[in-house]
């Protein structure tokens, strides 16, 4: 019987959605972290369930050949990105099985309409969407750990260490940005460190540094600036933005967003505008986007045009009325546009809703409307103008089992569902399979050196 903090000699044997690696020790699963296929590992048991245990590595005894040499310096201790240590390809061939595994053990769905992911267009610096989090409670690491003079209560600027929430890993340089973002980071930590602004506290609730997010646009090199505070500081935020611009002058908007709760969310209450314009642009396929310092937007600004692209192909032929569920901005229904005879958004937040009718006006597009409220009911009191399809594109969490059950009531011929988790998507299609068969799965890879994957489905109704 496995027992917690035992000591085990295991070899990983495939890797589970969530990155972890999985083995087997007496018919015990172990998940084990920082772990490719191939390894064979000592590892320390954290926690143990009655058939399965969670376990970290303590001694890499032989290593996959599956291994790579990962470019950043941070790779190992920072969270974000857990597959660099993996070629490109073969992150693609674990992102494929686990959609194909998800749908055939989760929803009991044969994968055989599972196509081959479509990579990323850019596999280092590709997000368009940074946040960074103020901290003087830096993490260390192990051989600054044993060194006794180092002082672990340095400003720093970066992200959360794994499991702990009051702990920052300084980034020097983030890969998944690029040489401008980067640029930003250090100018920033720098300039905040020596201006003696302090920083908040999650445990004492005290201090007013919280958040860095930093926002470019990929099609017109627009940068913007959002620096999240427990209480207002726009004065001092004048001078930050003066020498930021004229250090790095593709910045064209700062903001102060003003968060006074004890939530760890990287946006306020109430936003001043500090520099420039209070939004940047966006340009995907022959759209333009208007996205403001809260507003929702894909993270991969080049794979979301292929993304879109895919959800307008399974879409199929025009002139169907169509509602977009989980609308957001609009970016999918103005997408869509051009193809449909008429597009309703249903969107929970007001604000979204706002920004998707101003994008929608920017666009000259006249065929979509957008609803606020929430989902559950606003669809049933439109049910009387049914649509032909009905595209989806619920958060992780997948759809409320509400929601599933008023779509069903709706009935439309078909249904694009767009996932950004596997097992929410199976556990949805496991009710719509019901009424609806899966003709077709495209994945799409919008977050490369993670376990993170996206995919379109089509469903027909039976």
């Amino acid at each position: 019987m496995l027992h917690r903090h035992q000591e085990i000699e295991t070899t990983i044997e495939k890797v589970a959605y969530g990155g972890q690696g999985i083995a087997h020790h007496d018919n015990f699963v172990v998940f084990v972290e920082n772990a490719i296929p191939g390894d064979r590992m000592k590892v320390r048991l954290r926690k143990v369930k009655k058939s399965h245990a969670f376990a970290y590595p303590v001694e890499l005894m032989e290593p996959s050949s599956l291994r790579i040499e990962a470019p950043c310096s941070h790779f190992g201790f920072c969270g974000g990105c857990k597959w660099q240590n993996l070629e490109y390809q073969t992150q693609l061939e674990f992102k494929k099985q686990h959609v194909m595994e998800s749908l055939e053990h989760i929803g009991d769905i044969q994968a055989q309409s599972v196509e081959d992911v479509i990579p990323s267009p850019l596999i280092f610096g590709y997000r368009n969407k940074m946040e960074f989090s103020f901290s003087e409670n830096r993490w260390l690491p192990p051989e600054e750990l044993a060194n006794p003079e180092i002082d672990k209560h340095q400003f720093s600027v970066g992200f959360h260490v794994p499991r702990f929430f009051d702990r920052i890993i300084d980034i020097e340089k983030c890969w998944l940005q690029d040489d401008q973002l980067n640029r930003i980071l250090q100018f920033s930590k720098t300039y905040f460190k020596d201006a003696g602004i302090s920083v908040y506290n999650n445990r004492t609730h005290e201090g007013i540094l919280r958040y860095l997010v930093i926002r470019k646009s990929f099609a017109f090199g627009q940068i913007m600036v959002n620096i999240v505070t427990f209480e207002s500081i726009q004065e001092e935020l004048h001078q930050f933005a003066e020498k930021l611009v004229a250090e790095i002058p593709s910045v064209t908007s700062v903001v102060n967003n003003v968060n006074p709760r004890f939530a760890q969310i990287a946006a306020g209450d109430e936003e001043s505008l500090i520099y420039g314009d209070p939004i940047i642009r966006e340009k995907l396929g022959g759209y333009t986007f208007e996205i403001s310092a809260n507003s929702f937007f894909q993270t991969n600004s080049l794979q979301a045009e292929n993304l879109y692209h895919a959800i307008e192909s399974l879409a199929g032929e025009k002139g169907k009325t169509i509602w977009d569920l989980y609308s957001g901005t609009g970016s999918i229904a103005i997408f869509l546009s051009s193809m449909a005879k008429r597009i309703t958004g249903f969107e929970l937040l007001e604000s979204s809703v706002e920004d998707a009718r101003r994008n929608a006006k920017l666009n000259r597009v006249d065929n979509c409307e957008f609803v606020a409220g929430d989902i559950r009911f606003s669809m049933g009191q439109h049910s009387q103008t049914k649509p032909d399809m009905i595209v989806c594109d619920p958060p992780r969490s997948g759809m409320h089992p509400d929601v599933v059950k008023t779509l069903m009531e709706v009935s439309p011929q078909n249904i694009v569902y767009v996932s950004c988790n596997p097992t929410t998507l199976a556990r949805d299609l496991t009710i719509l399979k019901e009424q609806y068969r899966l003709e077709k799965v495209q994945p799409l890879d919008m977050f490369p050196h993670t376990y993170h994957i996206e995919a379109v489905c089509r469903l027909k109704k039976k």
